[in-house]
């Protein structure tokens, strides 16, 4: 008895294992089933991945968006521990297809697993290395998990003061989940800590949240533009006055 027991589990281990490896091995074969050379060559020059660019040396298969959504969707099911792998993956697509089934897995997890998942994203930032792998992650994880719990907070101030450009992204976009649920403190003050950033896509960042909660608040986006207009850039100032009326826009464009 002791003996059938021993073989059958050394059988099951591998067979396991094997599995978990076929299934990643599955989405990464379906991925590159529906890639594009000219495609991936393209999105290369769209996301800056030339020597010097913010995306230097990333590398694109070339998939339409809505095609790794919808294989995202399709293999939303991935043990988290797959999904961990493919997000390390060196091509932006896999990168993109698991931060999707992440989001998806948040939506439907339990407490413990939104948390896990929230941990898991924090312990990979490295590999959420662009805007658009920020853009469509950050306020549906880390937004989400933090909405109601101020105390934790503390991290979105740690990575706005990281100096690496995407968890400063990071921290700005996930305050969009508060900014949708009015509650717009953190994002105030993290656009203070990023207000004189050197690159673009800060600026953008912070202009777009700001706009966002403008929407909500114009009177609180405007009391922070009132401190701020004649010093902020350009490009910040332009996205977060974008939906003012024409004649507001011109007294804040003019310094």
């Amino acid at each position: 008895m002791d003996q059938l027991g021993d073989s059958s589990l050394t059988y099951i281990i591998p067979y396991f294992c094997y599995n978990l490896l076929m299934s990643l091995a599955k989405i990464k074969q379906e991925l590159k089933s529906v890639s594009s050379t000219p495609l991936g060559k393209k999105y290369g020059r769209f996301f800056k991945t030339g020597k010097g660019e913010y995306g230097e040396g990333d590398l694109f298969l070339g998939i339409k968006t809505q095609i790794k959504r919808q294989i995202a969707k399709k293999y939303k099911d991935l043990k988290i521990k797959q999904v961990e792998k493919l997000l390390q993956s060196k091509f932006h697509d896999y990168r993109f297809t698991a931060l999707v089934i992440l989001t998806l897995k948040y939506t439907q997890a339990h407490d413990q697993g939104k948390k896990q998942i929230y941990n898991l994203y924090l312990k990979n930032t490295k590999f959420i290395n662009n805007w658009d792998l920020v853009d469509l992650s950050a306020p549906k994880i880390i937004g989400a998990y933090l909405l109601d719990k101020p105390a934790k907070r503390k991290i979105l101030f740690k990575l706005a003061e990281s100096g690496n450009l995407w968890e400063q992204r990071i921290s700005v976009l996930a305050t969009y989940t508060f900014i949708r649920n009015k509650d717009f403190n953190d994002t105030l003050k993290i656009s203070k800590i990023l207000l004189h950033h050197s690159h673009d896509l800060i600026h953008k960042a912070v202009g777009w949240m700001l706009r966002e909660l403008g929407k909500k608040d114009q009177k609180i986006e405007e009391k922070f533009l009132q401190k701020h207009y004649q010093t902020m850039p350009r490009t910040m100032l332009r996205y977060a006055i974008e939906k003012f009326p024409e004649k507001k826009r011109k007294f804040y464009l003019k310094k």
